[in-house]
């Protein structure tokens, strides 16, 4: 079986949350919750480069460019990713099937 692109992004999430899971100093419902809040963490570096990418603080002046912006908007998304498997043993079918959801809500599909 060749792995698609979307095969190798699950096998990715999988490897990482094996990773993360391996070496947690905290686990059970705390450890839980705090890999979900480290998704605000994320959506803030995001805010940050977007902040740097403009140039919006007067006193930092343009620190951080789009690329910087995009790879915080992936970082979120894999941390998100990680997150959903860290609730589920089977995040690439709950995904699928609330991203069908939206789709269909969306675009009328």
């Amino acid at each position: 079986m060749t792995a698609t692109p979307d095969t190798h992004l699950w096998l990715t999430i999988d490897a990482l949350w094996t990773w993360l899971e391996s070496d947690q100093p905290v686990s059970g419902r705390e450890g839980l919750l705090l890999r979900v809040l480290k998704l605000s963490e994320e959506v803030g570096e995001v805010a940050q480069a977007i902040i740097g990418a403009t140039g919006q603080n007067p006193r930092k002046g343009t620190t951080h460019t789009w690329d910087d912006v995009q790879s915080e908007l992936c970082d979120t998304a894999i941390t998100a990713l990680v997150a959903l498997r860290t609730l589920t043993p089977e995040p690439e079918r709950v995904f699928a099937e609330h991203l069908a959801r939206v789709a269909e809500r969306s675009l009328n599909r």
